[in-house]
């Protein structure tokens, strides 16, 4: 337009400061003439002038800005596929209505209606016998691993990996074993080697179809020593490590339930499970969730979601549903 040299733009179009002082200083004497009253035209004038186009400018970016960011937020949210969370895991998993109730019953409402979760935690159950009943012997091999004739999976595996309803790319497979695993006897008995093996068995078959494993360590019961939380799971460091071996993400939920019960000041306590804070939290006994323990064990997992960036995360709801709705 030639009011100002192209040394004073920003761009093609938009004056820098000095530019939009050099206008200003143009327009003050030409827009005196047009007063009753004078109107200085001085530097003072200007830079006046400038400084409130400058201001204006900066508004009108901010707000483009933020209607900006508000549509392509809106335009991620309504371009968000539907997708399915299913769950592999023990009684600290499950759904049920009433004691004991898994955190996987309470998982849902921390999420948007764009999810849909289908939990297959069993009770009793460790990560052999969960992928392989009811062909888990009560005898061991030369391994000392209990024996598995014939070695077909279970019919709740079988639909997890079935091709037109099972698993699909894009869905989720939460896995959460450790806890049966660690007894001595069979069929629940499973050895550290072994469980390392199925739990990437779990693993890949997930990810030959497309879906997302995340890994969760073992949710801790409630041990004290004094007013000190103690840790009391095994198969943390292997599921920790079998996450690393096929790099997808971990919850460890072991750490985060402690550091819970902590925050809780559930230790110290005399093992009375039936009242009090640990009683609001546990069935009667030390392991098991009432509805209440288990929408805050779901909460430390939605959290961690968020937390290590896992792309579920963009599934949670800005306000979780109320505690009582199950999945």
């Amino acid at each position: 337009t030639g009011w100002v040299d192209r040394s004073l733009l920003n761009d093609s179009v938009h004056p820098s400061d000095a530019g939009h002082r050099a206008i200003a200083a143009k327009l003050a004497p030409v827009v005196a003439s047009h007063l009753t009253s004078a109107v200085p035209s001085d530097a003072a004038t200007a830079d006046m002038c400038a400084e409130r186009a400058v201001a204006g400018d900066a508004v009108t970016a901010d707000r483009a800005d933020a209607v900006t960011a508000d549509r392509a937020d809106a335009a991620q949210a309504a371009a968000l596929p539907k997708v399915t969370v299913w769950m592999a895991g023990d009684s600290t998993m499950m759904k049920a209505s009433a004691c004991p109730i898994g955190w996987g019953n309470q998982f849902a409402p921390y999420f948007t209606g764009d999810v849909s979760i289908v939990n297959s935690a069993i009770g009793g159950r460790s990560i052999q016998t969960w992928m392989y009943e009811p062909n888990v012997g009560t005898s061991k091999n030369a391994s000392g691993e209990c024996v598995v004739n014939p070695a077909t999976y279970s019919a709740r595996w079988k639909a997890m990996l079935n091709s037109s309803s099972g698993m699909k790319a894009g869905d989720y497979l939460f896995i959460q074993f450790g806890i049966n695993d660690s007894d001595s006897a069979c069929p629940r008995h499973v050895g550290t080697a072994r469980f390392k093996e199925l739990l990437g068995v779990m693993t890949q078959a997930a990810l030959d179809r497309g879906a997302r494993p995340v890994l969760v360590t073992p949710v801790a019961a409630i041990m004290c020593s004094g007013s000190t939380v103690k840790p009391n799971r095994g198969f943390v460091n292997e599921t920790v490590s079998v996450a690393a071996a096929y790099g997808v993400p971990v919850v460890d939920l072991n750490k985060l339930s402690l550091a819970l019960y902590a925050s809780l000041r559930l230790c110290p306590d005399n093992g009375d499970y039936t009242k009090g804070p640990a009683g609001a939290f546990f069935c009667n006994d030390h392991t098991h969730f009432e509805a209440d323990g288990a929408r805050q064990i779901a909460g430390l997992v939605a959290t961690a979601l968020r937390d290590q960036r896992i792309g579920l995360a963009s599934y949670l709801a800005s306000n979780p549903l109320p505690p009582d709705r199950t999945a």
